[in-house]
């Protein structure tokens, strides 16, 4: 009879423990898609035709941080971090094809 108690419990216990879980994980999704999508505006306008790569870089960052026990707070500074790196990249892409431009000319 206590087993058919238990498992009673359990049944009423587990839809709201799932929801609750479900709904968590919907909210963490959310809030790193919202960060995402925050990192790649802040950035757009800068990178011209390399925006692509930015794109790459926070779904590798996302993916690293997803490795994490902490997933939404490792993944705004990591994505943070790469969306930098490709803008400073991209600056210097650009002031070596200027840099090139101006040896030509003086050739």
């Amino acid at each position: 009879m206590n087993t058919s108690l238990s498992s009673q419990k359990n049944k009423a216990v587990s839809p709201t423990f799932a929801h609750h879980c479900r709904a968590s994980c919907r909210r963490l999704l959310a809030q790193i898609e919202k960060t995402k999508n925050s990192i790649l505006a802040e950035f757009r306008g800068t990178l011209g035709a390399h925006e692509q790569l930015l794109g790459l870089a926070l779904n590798e960052a996302e993916s690293l941080a997803w490795q994490t026990a902490f997933p939404h707070l490792v993944f705004p500074m990591l994505a943070t971090e790469k969306a930098e790196a490709v803008a400073a990249w991209h600056t210097r892409q650009q002031s070596i094809r200027q840099s090139g431009s101006l040896s030509a000319r003086d050739a």
